[in-house]
């Protein structure tokens, strides 16, 4: 298969030439990118990104850092960003930071480091000051999803404010007895378990009401305890909560499940909301704030092409705040 070097020897002009004539970057007259693109298809050229990478330094390749692999919040968003990459002509390498702290070291002291990568986004993960430091060093950008990190762009949500509309939700609907199912002692970046019990606290004192500890049960973000925490909420009928506020929809979905195993109706004897609006919360009538993750991934994509091409684009604050929106469905009603 022909490369580079001979589309640049049959067209008379050296590789970075054919380069930049082929992807469409940089200064070229219109009589040299004719022949060039005349020579690459007389030989039946195909640009690869190593060859281009070969003259421009640049391999069109981005990185992604996830904590979790097999959640569907996260992988919603690596194919918001997977897609809007390919739009613009660039592969992702996915890197699970979710196992041993030796692995993410390596990670950011090897594979992002080397000429892999043209730059990063991180996934609702903290970076370290000395991680964020190394990457920029190398000038390889970073964009961040999820929350603010000191002097790098990102897009970040309101997760207190996000728990205060959920629980303000129900206390429109008449509910005072509320209960929280929120994160357990594996606190996770950015502190979003913690924010959005946060918001739920601020919004029941608002209203006038205590927040009792028989109202809140930790659990990991999954249905399997989302169910185990509703079970333990529901299962005595003294003091049993007439509305549930789960800090994802993962955790919502498991305490519906829940009620029905005790052979309670949701709505009628306990309504129930969550934060994502998961794939699954339509199926199960899940009232949800939803955060449009496939969203997030294209927004941070957009962001990114400002700090690889700029110029191009127009560059926008250092923080974006990302949009959520109240959707009511049928596991929520007036008490």
């Amino acid at each position: 298969m022909p490369g580079i070097h001979e589309v640049a020897q049959l067209a008379g002009v050296s590789a970075a030439t054919v380069s930049r004539a082929l992807s469409g970057r940089g200064s070229v007259s219109p009589a040299t990118r004719e022949r060039v693109v005349a020579a690459a298809n007389e030989l039946g050229y195909v640009v690869s990104s190593s060859a281009s990478g070969l003259a421009t330094g640049r391999t069109r390749n981005v990185g992604v850092v996830i904590p979790f692999l097999n959640r569907w919040f996260y992988g919603a968003v690596i194919e918001g960003a997977e897609s809007a990459l390919l739009e613009q002509g660039y592969d992702l390498t996915l890197y699970n930071l979710g196992g041993s702290d030796e692995e993410r070291r390596l990670v950011f002291e090897h594979f992002l480091l080397r000429k892999r990568v043209d730059a990063v986004i991180a996934v609702s993960l903290e970076l370290t000051p000395d991680e964020v430091q190394r990457l920029i060093d190398l000038d390889k950008p970073i964009v961040g999803v999820g929350g603010p990190l000191p002097g790098v762009r990102t897009l970040s949500l309101d997760d207190v404010e996000l728990g205060r509309l959920a629980t303000e939700h129900l206390l429109a609907l008449g509910h005072t007895d509320i209960a929280h199912i929120g994160g357990d002692a594996l606190e996770m970046d950015f502190h979003l378990p913690t924010n959005r019990r946060h918001g739920y606290e601020q919004a029941m004192r608002a209203a006038g009401l205590e927040t009792l500890d028989r109202h809140f049960h930790a659990a990991d973000f999954t249905m399997q305890g989302g169910y185990r925490a509703a079970k333990q909420l529901l299962g005595n009928p003294v003091g049993r909560p007439t509305a549930i506020f789960a800090a994802s929809d993962e955790m919502a979905i498991g305490a519906i499940l829940a009620a029905r195993d005790l052979g309670m109706h949701v709505p009628g004897d306990v309504s129930i909301i969550g934060i994502d609006d998961h794939e699954l919360a339509e199926f199960f009538g899940l009232t949800t704030i939803a955060q449009f993750p496939d969203m997030q991934g294209r927004m941070a994509v957009e962001v990114l092409m400002d700090e690889l091409h700029p110029g191009e684009r127009s560059a926008d604050e250092l923080n974006i705040d990302l949009p959520y929106e109240l959707v009511v469905r049928s596991s929520t009603a007036r008490r």
